[in-house]
């Protein structure tokens, strides 16, 4: 932004239904960290899959509005930089105060998401900030530690939703924490001004590797692997909002490919949250909490 490059954020919804019904919004944000390319061809996956013509897509443009943000740091990006923007700074640290001369990207987000949130005619109920991980494999996420059991319960069934529609996605991997260190990421200031019907993540993807239950050694990961990632993220919107009957749509959904099944195509939805154990379950490496 400093340097005239431009942060564009896409909007994938159908604008046909009323105007007086209430729609759920998704935030996505990616590239806060410039060096994290694999994010880049998650959100690409993301994109791709709720533009397409897959009957899931269809019903979820239908009742929900996808904000996505692919790029939130293009000076870092295109200076080269791994984790700061060009005035040195790790955004990802500023999302508490941050400032529209030194962090103008991450202000005029953050006022966008503050907005849209105080929007009646929308109810934001999640934030990912997409990004990719050194040391750990697969894809995981973090997300927020909160008093109330029956919200952290809730908090647990998206990812867990995942791990059934993406074979390289890890539950085991994935954790709830409240770091004072991470006070200032997105995930967790969100997580703290949002209400409590809203769900921050931040969703990790290995920059090497991922291991699944027929794997005998880490599969590398390519850029459509990436992309296969983004694309079961998109899909299992569905399945939880189906799973919590705020979604009724009877269309068929027909989502049986060659990337295999999902709770979706096997009307997972509607039975119930508990789901089989993590296909990647493992022993968690001892630096599970890397920076993010």
């Amino acid at each position: 932004m400093l340097a005239a490059l431009e942060v564009s954020a896409q909007t994938c919804t159908a604008y046909r239904l009323s105007p007086d019904k209430e729609k759920k919004l998704v935030f996505l944000t990616a590239r806060v960290h410039p060096g994290e390319s694999p994010a880049s061809f998650i959100c690409q996956g993301v994109i791709d899959f709720l533009v397409s013509q897959h009957p899931v897509a269809q019903i979820l443009r239908d009742h929900v509005i996808f904000k996505i943000v692919p790029m939130l740091n293009p000076d870092g990006v295109y200076l080269g930089n791994y984790r700061c923007s060009l005035m040195g700074f790790d955004l990802n640290r500023h999302w508490q105060d941050p400032s529209p001369w030194a962090h103008p990207t991450l202000h005029a987000v953050k006022q966008l998401i503050v907005q849209m949130n105080q929007d009646p005619r929308v109810s934001l109920e999640f934030y990912i900030d997409v990004h990719a991980h050194s040391t750990m494999l697969n894809g995981f996420m973090y997300g927020n530690v909160f008093e109330d059991e029956e919200r952290v319960q809730r908090q647990a069934v998206f990812p867990r939703l995942l791990c059934q529609n993406a074979p390289d996605f890890s539950f085991s991997n994935t954790s709830f924490n409240r770091d004072v260190v991470k006070a200032g990421t997105g995930r967790r200031f969100l997580g703290g001004l949002l209400d409590d019907t809203s769900y921050c993540y931040t969703l990790e993807v290995s920059f090497y590797s991922f291991m699944t239950a027929g794997s005998t050694a880490p599969v590398p990961y390519t850029e459509e692997t990436y992309m296969k990632l983004g694309r079961n993220v998109a899909r299992t919107f569905l399945d939880y909002y189906k799973l919590n009957n705020l979604i009724k749509d009877n269309r068929p959904l027909h989502i049986q490919s060659s990337e295999g099944g999902s709770p979706t195509a096997n009307s997972t939805a509607g039975k119930g949250i508990s789901v089989g154990r993590d296909a990647t379950d493992r022993k968690k490496e001892a630096n599970h909490n890397g920076r993010h």
